[in-house]
């Protein structure tokens, strides 16, 4: 009787464990999802965009999921950005990843927004992920608490699953980088404007891109 208690209590404490261990790290990220990929190729893909197609200006963003600095970009300055030159027609705004080695779950975090976007929901995601952003500073996995922000975005969460466990989107995610490298991107977020790289001392705000937009509109052969 003794021996069975002991017994009991032995697995009483390996299941504590692991329980303990579950709420401590939030899941288990994929590998596929979140790591490099062993090939990359070229699925034609660009990047998902904010505005009209005929937009005389085109801001290109390089950012990182992970970056405190592209989620105080993203929720101080874009709304007004938005509002302000998006939906009136002036610029056009696309995103480009490009996680930063430093940071553990930026490319977990990019893939998540791109199973999302592959139904459509890519941006309501990207604002769960930069709205919430306190996963960043923790450095627990957040696979868990990504599957939420996925729900909440109205991701249908079987299909989201399949698309983070096979890492469909790794090699997308991948050749962006690559990409950035190749037009020397050496941190987040950094912008482009009609494919010419911008220089800030500081992170801009949406006074400087609306300066940068009416150059470029004042000056462009319609004007």
């Amino acid at each position: 009787m003794n021996r069975f208690y002991v017994v009991l209590g032995v697995l009483a404490g390996v299941l504590g464990i692991a329980v303990f261990a579950l709420l401590r790290t939030g899941g288990t990220a994929p590998a596929a999802a979140a790591g490099p990929p062993p090939t990359v190729a070229d699925d034609g893909f660009r990047g998902y965009s904010l505005g009209q197609a005929t937009a005389p200006v085109e801001i290109t963003e390089y950012l990182d999921f992970e970056c405190p600095v592209c989620a105080s970009f993203a929720t101080i300055q874009m709304p007004t950005i938005k509002e302000q030159l998006i939906n009136s027609g002036r610029v056009r705004w696309r995103y480009r990843d490009f996680p930063l080695p430093v940071h553990k779950y930026s490319r977990f975090a990019a893939h998540a927004a791109q199973c999302a976007g592959a139904q459509g929901k890519f941006f309501e995601m990207h604002d769960q992920l930069f709205n919430h952003h306190q996963w960043a500073q923790t450095g627990k996995d957040p696979s868990d608490l990504f599957r939420s922000f996925a729900l909440s975005s109205g991701v249908d969460l079987n299909a989201y699953d399949a698309c983070m466990v096979a890492g469909r989107y790794a090699q997308r995610i991948e050749f962006s980088r690559q990409e950035g490298d190749q037009r020397l991107v050496d941190g987040t977020p950094t912008f482009f404007a009609n494919g010419k790289k911008l220089d800030f001392r500081r992170l801009p705000g949406s006074d400087d891109f609306k300066a940068i937009a009416d150059s470029i509109i004042a000056h462009s052969p319609r004007h």
